[in-house]
């Protein structure tokens, strides 16, 4: 078979003959043969495969640059891109998702300040923070208040007081009024402040890979919202299950949610701590928000990697399910991880939500 003309070739591989045109242009698809008087372009029949490849992938949403580089591949490594790219696809729907549920039940209130749950509640908590059995100095900060809880885990030569202003930015809602409905956009606003912080404190130590995880719930009475960057972590223990509701900044982490590598190899990644979000550096990176709904018996845990990175899950699940209070908690997991060999700074809050002691008193 002889060659086809960019007619003949944009029906047979289902690509317009002004996409064929635009791929051209790009080098993503270069026609065997152009007239040299006419410009017109024509195509070998074997180029149809990769065309169709082309075509397939473009429907996916995949973008063009990424095309043109699992064109380049062979069909295994091509086949490992393409379970990456969908395995992204579906951890943004899934953040979408959430975001849509939220303003769905947010949007269909009468009262957006009222929480399906209009019982009366409070929290009880404790914190505690750790150097641990190696590093000479601690640069975690936690808070625990009324209506904040925070954790930070600074790194680099600035990681100290990088974590430390995060948290303290975030201190003022601890008395601040938040008008009804608005709580996320309150939290928001704080925590652009919080980045604001804390890169005037690292300054030009951004480049030498100074700044902060931030993992904070911020608490109205009835809903707590969340904000998370980096690899600190938040869990809910509810109805005697432990969920942890954040999800890890990291580059392993990325690695398994695209299928590179599996939960068990990420444990031993040499990687496993290397951040591809936080605080503080130049990329303005964009932490995770989120409206939770409380239940009277909740019982949440704000850790840094100290903990995680080091306590199996199933020992992390057995002290926060079995200690009778938030100090105790505290304490015993701070242990746990020294236990462990204490490689890191560990730092832990944990927050009881209660009924309302003026309620219950009724």
């Amino acid at each position: 078979m002889g060659l086809l003309t960019i007619g003949a070739f944009a029906k047979a591989s289902r690509l317009s003959p002004k996409a064929l045109r635009h791929y051209d242009e790009l080098g993503l698809l270069t026609p065997a043969r152009v007239d040299p008087l006419t410009g017109y372009r024509f195509y070998a029949p074997e180029q149809l495969d990769r065309a169709r490849l082309v075509a397939w992938l473009r429907r996916l949403g995949m973008p063009l640059a990424l095309v043109r580089h699992i064109g380049t591949l062979e069909p295994d490594e091509a086949a490992r891109e393409v379970r990456a790219f969908w395995s992204r696809v579906e951890a943004d729907t899934a953040a979408r998702r959430d975001l849509a549920g939220f303003l769905v039940d947010h949007l269909s209130r009468k009262d957006p300040a009222m929480s399906p749950n209009t019982q009366p509640l409070e929290l009880r908590y404790a914190a505690l923070s750790d150097t641990g059995l190696v590093r000479e100095s601690n640069q975690d900060t936690v808070h625990a208040g009324s209506r904040l809880l925070a954790v930070a885990d600074g790194f680099g030569r600035t990681g100290a007081p990088a974590g430390a202003a995060a948290v303290d930015a975030l201190k003022h809602l601890e008395t601040d009024g938040i008008p009804a409905g608005d709580l996320l956009n309150v939290l928001e606003t704080a925590v652009e402040r919080a980045g604001r912080a804390v890169h005037d404190v690292v300054g030009a130590d951004a480049a030498a890979e100074a700044g902060t995880t931030l993992t904070a719930m911020l608490w109205t009475g009835s809903q707590l919202a969340l904000v998370h960057i980096g690899d600190s972590r938040a869990y809910l223990l509810r109805d005697g299950e432990l969920f942890q509701i954040t999800h890890d900044h990291t580059a392993v982490r990325a690695m398994v949610d695209e299928g590179r590598i599996t939960e068990e190899e990420a444990t031993v990644h040499p990687q496993r701590s290397l951040l591809i979000r936080a605080l503080g550096g130049s990329d303005g990176a964009v932490p995770d928000l989120r409206l939770h709904d409380a239940r009277a018996g909740d019982r949440y845990l704000l850790c840094s990697d100290g903990l995680s990175g080091v306590v199996p899950a199933e020992e992390v699940r057995r002290v926060v399910t079995t200690a009778g209070d938030p100090e105790r908690a505290v304490r015993e997991l701070v242990s746990l991880a020294n236990r462990s060999g204490g490689p890191d700074n560990v730092s832990c809050v944990v927050a009881d939500v209660l009924e309302s002691r003026s309620e219950s008193r009724r």
